[in-house]
């Protein structure tokens, strides 16, 4: 019996952040990480993130771009940074994200979730 909600997850999760990150996060679970991956993959992804019809996943994407960076988390936000770009950000809005992240959350967030976004930018750049 197949798990709905993971699945849905999953789909979800390789939309926004891309199958090879996806596949790769997957595949490199072992005993003591696979219940985290199926817990991100069912609830954030499947339980969370499949409430299209309640909010968008770009407006999802901006509010995770200004949590993450508020919350100095730049492995996640540079995940994130990606999967905004896919779900329909642009680097101009990134910008006024980080700005206002600048004001309420401290400039030493902002500045690294400028850098953050910038390298995410040149690793794109040459793929």
């Amino acid at each position: 019996m197949t798990d709905e909600l993971f699945e849905a997850g999953l789909k979800n999760r390789k939309e926004v952040l891309g199958a090879e990150h996806v596949n790769n996060s997957l595949a490199s679970a072992d005993e003591f990480t696979q219940p985290l991956q199926e817990l991100v993959t069912k609830f954030a992804w499947g339980a969370v993130w499949g409430r299209d019809e309640e909010l968008p996943r770009k407006t999802r994407s901006i509010i995770n771009l200004a949590m993450l960076s508020a919350l100095n988390r730049p492995h996640e936000l540079k995940l994130h940074v990606r999967g905004a770009l896919n779900n329909g950000v642009s680097k101009e809005e990134m910008r006024e994200i980080f700005l206002q992240v600048a004001i309420y959350c401290g400039f030493p967030a902002s500045i690294d979730a400028f850098r953050t976004a910038k390298q995410v930018f040149e690793e794109m750049e040459q793929e």
